[in-house]
């Protein structure tokens, strides 16, 4: 039985090792993909290594994102004594075959069960695009999203037994998944909101595990949170409201699962409606769980998170400015609504008596499975042939147009002479200055925050890096500054940018 047990995932494990291999051709170029938030991870785990503190290039303590990753990278790092950037490669590899070989041992566990079905699933995560490119980067949502797959594994595990040991241990992980993501919320969402709708409980034992998994669950937030206050005085770093309203951020939700459903942008129009059906087909099938009592399969497990997850990223897009919903920020929503979308096809066969419309309407599924892993594989095949066939790498601070810019081989240069000590420099991408020369400097104001601003302007000697390329709209820009000081020129760097001086006179 126990060999029986192995022999049953072995597909799960030669799928895992297809998928890191996969995953390798991305990084043949320039290896891991560094980008700004990648710098801010890896100089917190150069700090929790070297000093055991969290502070970032900029020697203040991370607070943009939760400290779990960093000290992830750190542990590692100090176990091993190679730096995460050199690392990542391998380490997110590894983690890409766990979260596949966890996959298929949760599709070995739905009912009905389907080995054909486990397989094209498979096939679907090994080439999904969100989470290849997901996983070429130093990223933390690499941790998050295998943290979705223990935490359902940990919590179907209580729906089942509803005991408190079990109930702790999915709680636990919630917490370390709070401190990973702050969108980790949505995690002990889907259990909270499970634990309402179960009805096996008694109501007294109900209040009782509802109070301790959420006590848990937000422990590690919180402290996160207040020391945050405490050091900085924000919980979570500057924000600024939201500048797209909810219906503008459905559409981009709808237009990232348009692209994972292989449209193009010109059936973009499409995107609202199938973002709406989306939600309500979630809804739907939550509800008709819950009318079956069928709420501790994994198949309902995912279908909630995915409820959960898709409706926080839409609605706290609305309130609160970050990026643009894309397929990064939905990449946690990949598998959960990959299964909650197919899953119910088994249930479909199942019911059909028929052997031969069970076999003709089984083998359409199929075909269809198996064009959407096609669209999926044209999409990897494009992105191969663009970073790696045509040498330009994973694009970010080590793609092609950085290893051969004059400008970031200044900066890797030993001599700063240039640079008087104790004069701050500022800068329009402080993470690229630290990555490139391990100097750490200043970001510009922001241009919603005046009194910043009016600082900035109140600084009497300061250097400027000006990165071209790297602009941001967001930011005041040179030519904003030029209109309120006289800035030197003391390196140009032609069409990538140049080093200012700016000193008032006595």
């Amino acid at each position: 039985m126990q060999k029986s047990r192995y022999l049953k995932n072995l597909d799960a494990v030669i799928a895992a090792l297809i998928g890191w291999f996969i995953l390798s051709l991305f990084f043949r170029y320039s290896g891991v993909g560094i980008s700004p938030d990648s710098i801010m991870y890896t100089s917190a785990a150069r700090s929790f290594k070297g000093h055991g503190t969290l502070l970032t290039f900029n020697h203040v303590p991370i607070v943009d994102f939760p400290v779990f990753y960093p000290i992830y990278l750190g542990i590692i790092s100090f176990i091993t004594q190679i730096d995460p950037v050199k690392f990542g490669a391998v380490l997110n590899g590894i983690m890409f075959a766990t979260l596949i070989f966890t996959s298929g041992w949760i599709m070995e566990h739905f009912v009905p069960a389907s080995r054909i079905y486990k397989w094209l699933m498979l096939a679907a995560i090994i080439l999904s695009p969100p989470l290849l490119q997901v996983y070429s980067y130093l990223w933390s949502e690499t941790l998050f999203i295998l943290e979705i797959l223990f935490f359902l594994v940990a919590f179907r595990e209580y729906l089942l037994k509803h005991t408190l040991k079990a109930l702790i241990v999915a709680a636990i992980i919630a917490a370390v998944s709070c401190i990973t993501r702050y969108a980790a919320v949505t995690i002990v969402g889907t259990g909270g909101l499970l634990l309402l709708l179960d009805r096996v409980l008694p109501l007294k034992k109900k209040i009782t595990h509802i109070i301790v998994y959420g006590l848990i669950c937000i422990s590690l937030l919180v402290s996160n949170l207040v020391f945050n206050a405490f050091v900085t005085g924000t919980t979570t770093g500057p924000r600024e409201p939201s500048i797209t309203p909810f219906s503008k951020n459905l559409y981009y939700f709808g237009t990232v699962m348009c692209d994972w459903m292989g449209l193009t942008p010109n059936q973009y129009w499409a995107a609202t409606p199938l973002a709406i059906i989306i939600f309500l087909g979630f809804i739907a099938a939550l509800a008709f769980n819950y009318y079956r009592r069928k709420l501790d399969s994994f198949e309902n497990l995912a279908i909630t998170f995915a409820l959960v997850y898709g409706a926080f990223i839409v609605l706290s897009s609305t309130f609160s400015r970050y990026e643009r919903i894309n397929h990064r920020l939905l990449s946690p929503l990949y598998i959960s609504a990959l299964w909650g979308y197919t899953s119910w096809a088994l249930l479909l066969l199942k019911k059909l008596n028929n052997s031969t419309t069970r076999r003709i309407v089984g083998a359409v599924m199929v075909v269809l499975m198996l064009g959407f892993i096609t669209s999926e594989f044209l999409i990897d095949k494009a992105r191969y042939n663009d970073q790696v066939a045509d040498e330009y790498g994973n694009p970010g601070y080590t793609d092609e147009s950085w290893i051969d810019s004059e400008f970031a081989a200044y900066l890797k240069g030993t001599d700063h002479s240039l640079f008087k000590p104790g004069v701050k420099i500022y800068t329009d991408a402080h993470e690229a200055v630290y990555f490139f020369s391990g100097m750490s400097s200043y970001l510009v104001p922001h241009r919603f925050f005046t009194k910043d601003i009016d600082k900035f302007y109140k600084v009497k000697h300061y250097y400027l890096i000006w990165f071209n390329v790297l602009e941001n709209p967001e930011l005041i820009n040179l030519k904003d500054i030029q209109k309120v000081k006289n800035l030197k020129k003391i390196k140009d760097f032609g069409e990538e940018g140049a080093i200012y001086e700016y000193e008032s006179e006595p």
